[in-house]
């Protein structure tokens, strides 16, 4: 089962090439970064202000991935252990990551 799309298409949104520019260059640190401290706890904020702790699981394909306490919520994929959560988030969503020395 197909879209069928007629002859004329309309561009809804096409992003501008700094843009796409910044957000590369934002991804490529993220992930240097995520490799860097992969398994290392951490505090992050998102741009609407969420704030969540947990571990460094990686990074793929714009993805974060933290894994978190499971406090029985369905926000996230259950990990390997029981008392772990990973949590997905969205790379260009992300305002802070911060390192945790625990």
């Amino acid at each position: 089962m197909g879209i069928q799309m007629g002859s004329q298409q309309k561009v809804l949104y096409q992003a501008d090439n700094n843009y796409v520019h910044n957000l590369t260059s934002v991804r490529k640190h993220l992930h240097s970064i995520c490799r860097q401290h992969a398994n290392q706890f951490v505090r992050v904020q998102t741009l609407d202000g969420q704030v969540v702790t947990g571990r460094i699981l990686g990074c793929d394909r714009g993805l974060f991935y933290l894994g978190v306490k499971n406090y029985g919520e369905q926000r996230a994929f259950f990990g390997s252990s029981s008392d772990e959560a990973i949590l997905t988030l969205v790379l260009y969503e992300l305002l802070v990551i911060t390192l945790l020395y625990t």
